[in-house]
């Protein structure tokens, strides 16, 4: 995913009821769900049966029909940056027009690059895990529903203006121990203003205000899509596109997100992230990245040091496709300071596949490895500890069992098409330490208790089975099972192996 992409911590009030108890949530909130939830059903309905009243209607036209020119417009998608959606399409009257069209493409005139659209998200997610942390700690087996509700308004001001802003309200249902990412009540989730012209050769863009981030596959800085609680920034974002070159400068505060009242989100005091990045394509088969950012956090905590954390961070990643092959490859290091010890640490991620195109499903088998370094030498004023930043937890799965912290990380594994919209992927992931002297990280660097210092590198192992059915433009249907087989030491340690199943639903408008 190209740095373009801008979706885009939360910190949960224990103060509030446990979700689906009590009228703390209100009718607001939950008529907000109910109405997104109806309306993105009926529009699903209209997706599948629209294109064959169309039909009907381009038959009725007779000869004529087929003698007019075709039509060149193209009807756009709901897609995962909601933002760079152009309805300015439906100003072409060839394209069929299905049911609330009218609220995708409102014009005040006749020029199409003037218009206002609403839209819609909304994603339901039952989750049974058992058990986070391997059951060390207070955390218990579970099972529950998560789900979050997304509306969003983008006037289009001209060839050159957009402002965008969406509300989210993000709740879970039936979880004993609700995390920071798991709830946040209705707030806004974007609000910006983004401008583009040209500027010598090239293109000059940039957006200001609140916005989501990603770069690359998110294995660092990503929108945080698979928890509840998306990851924001308020921020600053310029870059000048020219030929093949793109030339990036940010300057953010992540957004810290409360759960006590509504619209109570704020600009994160005690957090920046900032930096530049340089993308070139077409570097042979492939497209190459590199980015500096610093990262400061106030109050920051780990096993060898604490205070406040500066860290610089380089990344360069190189991925590409030639067919049957294709490739993902990044590596990290950071430097700096946490209160008056030093950093240094590194983490790398690889993704490579081989497609069989002429079998059939085409089968992609493929090979992803990992590692991030923990620390080796507790008390000796070094932190090696690598820090994933914003990183997108579900690039190992949606269970949460593997952080990229102290890792090491294999998993082979072999995709299905079973139709052109029904995929099945299959994977055996293997789990080390890269030190013992650190813990075992989950999901939020959160240390699994009890193993640092202690057992060998040996984490364990899981399979993974996973199903995705795009059943059309606006519905996508997805299972996630895992089970996690800890290895001896965490056993020794009390802990139990791992069981996750996730039913998800996405709809969107």
């Amino acid at each position: 995913m190209r740095a373009e992409t801008m979706r885009g911590m939360p910190r949960a009030g224990r103060r509030r009821a446990r979700a689906g108890g009590g009228a703390r949530w209100g009718t607001g909130r939950v008529a907000l769900g109910a109405a997104a939830f109806a309306l993105l059903q009926g529009v699903s309905a209209a997706a599948e049966t629209a294109p064959a009243g169309a039909s009907a209607s381009a038959a009725a036209t007779g000869a004529a029909a087929s003698t007019a020119p075709a039509c060149q417009a193209t009807r756009p998608v709901p897609s995962f940056n909601r933002w760079q959606e152009n309805w300015g399409a439906l100003a072409d009257p060839c394209l069929p027009r299905r049911p609330l069209d009218g609220l995708k493409y409102l014009p005040p005139g006749s020029d199409p690059s003037w218009y206002l659209s609403l839209g819609a998200n909304l994603r339901e997610r039952f989750e049974l895990n058992h058990a986070p942390l391997f059951g060390l700690g207070a955390t218990r087996p579970d099972s529950y529903l998560i789900q979050r509700a997304e509306l969003h308004l983008d006037a289009h001001l001209g060839e050159h203006v957009q402002a965008f802003a969406q509300v989210e309200d993000a709740r879970v249902f039936g979880k004993d121990a609700v995390s920071p990412v798991d709830r946040d009540p209705l707030d806004l989730e974007q609000a910006f203003v983004a401008y583009v012209h040209a500027l010598g050769p090239g293109t000059f863009k940039a957006r200001v205000g609140r916005q989501e981030m990603a770069f690359d596959l998110q294995r660092f800085i990503s929108v945080r899509d698979g928890p509840n609680v998306r990851q924001a920034f308020d921020a600053i974002w310029a870059d000048y596109e020219l030929e093949r070159w793109r030339f990036i400068g940010y300057v953010t505060r992540p957004v810290q997100y409360r759960d006590v009242d509504d619209f109570d989100d704020t600009s994160n005091r005690h957090l920046k992230f900032s930096g530049v990045r340089v993308e070139r394509s077409g570097v042979g088969p492939g497209d190459l990245s590199a980015y500096w950012s610093r990262y400061e956090r106030d109050g920051a905590r780990f096993a060898d040091a604490s205070g406040t954390e500066r860290r610089d961070v380089f990344d360069a990643r190189y991925a590409g496709k030639q067919a049957p092959f294709d490739w993902d490859v990044e590596a990290m290091g950071q430097t700096g300071r946490v209160g008056s010890a030093t950093v240094g640490a590194w983490a790398f991620g690889a993704l490579a596949g081989y497609t069989f195109a002429a079998l059939p499903g085409t089968p992609r088998v493929g090979l992803q490895v990992d590692g991030a370094s923990g620390d080796r030498h507790p008390g000796d004023g070094h932190v090696g500890t690598f820090n994933p930043l914003f990183p997108n937890g579900y690039y190992f799965t949606l269970a949460g069992y593997a952080g990229y912290s102290n890792l090491v990380h294999v998993k082979p594994s072999v995709t299905f098409h079973v139709t052109p919209t029904l995929t099945l992927t299959t994977a055996l992931g293997l789990q080390w330490r890269a030190t013992t002297a650190d813990a075992v990280y989950g999901q939020g660097m959160a240390a699994v208790p009890g193993t640092a210092g202690n057992g060998s590198r040996w984490t364990g192992m899981y399979g993974q089975l996973r199903a995705d059915w795009i059943v059309n433009d606006n519905l996508a249907l997805a299972l996630e099972a895992v089970h996690f087989e800890v290895g001896d030491s965490l056993r020794a340690l009390g802990a139990r192996n791992g069981d996750y199943l996730g039913v998800e639903a996405k709809f969107g408008w």
